[in-house]
């Protein structure tokens, strides 16, 4: 895309009067840099993204609230991780923190295991231990 031709549509950075830094090509067609408000499909496919990480974090809450999952879904969810990423912050295997999500197994989890999901959550054991989805 050419220098003059960096879209500048009203976004999510034209709220905080902030651009993006982008690249173009200037008049001799060689790379630089411009600076861009926004571009509405970007803008668009965004607000997307954030309102399904809203709806999966509801979710998440719903269920520990039902009794379906543990609180450590919910705060998974919150912190925009998914079981592998969570899995390497505990330092654990996988399949273990998956089943560290069914609230049966959570109930037995000694504090040395749920201070290691309490420091991942950056939130204290008694947090992770009292949310009961409300």
């Amino acid at each position: 895309m050419k220098k003059d031709e960096v879209p500048q549509d009203k976004g999510n950075l034209s709220v905080n009067n902030m651009k993006e830094l982008c690249y173009a090509t200037d008049e001799n067609g060689n790379y630089t840099t411009a600076l861009s408000t926004g571009w509405e499909p970007k803008t668009i496919a965004l607000e997307n993204s954030i309102q399904d990480i809203n709806e999966r974090i509801e979710h998440a809450k719903n269920d520990v609230k039902l009794g379906v999952s543990s609180p450590i879904v919910y705060f998974m969810e919150l912190h925009k991780m998914d079981w592998s990423i969570l899995a390497s912050y505990v330092e654990m295997w996988t399949w273990r923190v998956k089943r560290h999500g069914k609230p049966s197994v959570f109930k037995r989890l000694n504090d040395k295991i749920l201070t290691k999901y309490a420091e991942a959550f950056e939130i204290s054991v008694d947090e992770l231990k009292n949310f009961k989805g409300e």
